[in-house]
């Protein structure tokens, strides 16, 4: 398995977008990197926007950066949420500090704003949150997927597919 050596944080939260946690989560696994599911509070269950269920299995306060490689954020309406939690600001800030994987996709640049490390880099992400990007400085490009230095970008559900693959190749990377 290409990712053995990883570990990586997928946060989530209420209505998060189903297939944007899930997806990257199985692929990450499918790859042979452990992932921790993690969210404001441990041993919580949220339901998605379209039903299926995720819990949590720490508190994202509880997490420490130099123990992960990468940290994945979905979209849906979860980053609304995760974005006012002061640990989950501190463990993206963190991360994004130590130059780990830091993966964000369609309203999950919400919680980079809120993160503060957004300003002066490139960005993308649902149309909705396009204002918000380039109001918090960042410069907003309309691809699928990308990565620039080691934050990981995508667009929406249908570029979870070029979302993945950038993913895993900027951890394969790292």
């Amino acid at each position: 398995m290409s990712l053995s050596h990883c570990r990586v944080a997928v946060l989530v939260d209420k209505s998060f977008e189903d297939l944007e946690f899930w997806v990257p989560t199985m692929r990450l696994r499918e790859e042979g990197a452990e992932v921790v599911v993690a969210g404001r509070e441990a041993d919580a269950t949220f339901t998605g926007k379209h039903g299926l269920t995720a819990t949590t299995d720490v508190a994202a306060r509880t997490l420490a950066p130099g123990d992960l490689d990468g940290v994945v954020v979905p979209g849906g309406w979860a980053p609304d949420k995760l974005r006012r939690d002061e640990g989950v600001q501190a463990l993206v800030r963190e991360m994004d500090a130590q130059q780990k994987i830091v993966a964000q996709i369609c309203h999950a640049g919400l919680v980079g704003i809120s993160a503060g490390i957004v300003e002066g880099r490139q960005a993308t992400g649902s149309t909705g949150i396009k204002d918000d990007l380039v109001n918090a400085g960042a410069t907003w490009v309309d691809e699928a997927a990308f990565q620039k230095d080691h934050l990981v970008w995508g667009r929406v559900v249908k570029d979870i597919p070029a979302f993945c693959r950038t993913l895993v190749q900027a951890l394969q990377d790292a």
